[in-house]
């Protein structure tokens, strides 16, 4: 009688240009979602600056950003919890791109938390599995009900 294979035990690849990896759960998503007044050099200077501030905080996870054409963006950070948001929110430098980019920066923006519980990725070189139905059997967490759906 042959033995079932067990999933691959390797861990995941590091992740591809412009994505901020795969966290252990539960952790925190600060999604901003902005649309720009106009092109500014400005901005993008400042905004590399509030990355690299960010990616020094205590409880920084992690970022992914995007930016079309028309202005519209998406940057999601991720933080290990709640108390690292408030910290990153009271950091002097922070408050400051803030302040710039209402009076200078954006027309709109809004910004929404959310704890994340359940997160999973998948790259081709994982090969074309579903990584749902291939995910490694002592994972923490159980599809069920609704959330099943995903």
């Amino acid at each position: 009688m042959t033995q079932p294979t067990q999933p691959d035990a390797r861990p995941p690849a590091p992740p591809p240009p412009g994505f901020a990896g795969r966290f252990p759960t539960p952790y925190v998503a600060v999604i901003f979602t902005s649309q720009r007044s106009a092109p500014d050099p400005a901005y993008d200077a400042m905004a590399t600056a509030m990355v690299e501030l960010a990616a020094r905080q205590p409880g920084y996870l992690g970022a992914e950003s995007a930016r079309g054409a028309d202005g519209l963006g998406i940057t999601v950070s991720y933080w290990t919890d709640d108390a690292a948001i408030g910290a990153w929110r009271a950091e002097l430098r922070h408050q400051a791109a803030r302040d710039t980019g209402r009076l200078r920066w954006y027309r709109h923006y809004e910004l929404r938390v959310a704890r994340v519980e359940r997160a999973y990725g998948w790259d081709a070189d994982e090969g074309p599995a579903d990584p749902l139905h291939s995910a490694q059997p002592d994972q923490s967490w159980q599809l069920s009900g609704p959330a099943s759906m995903a």
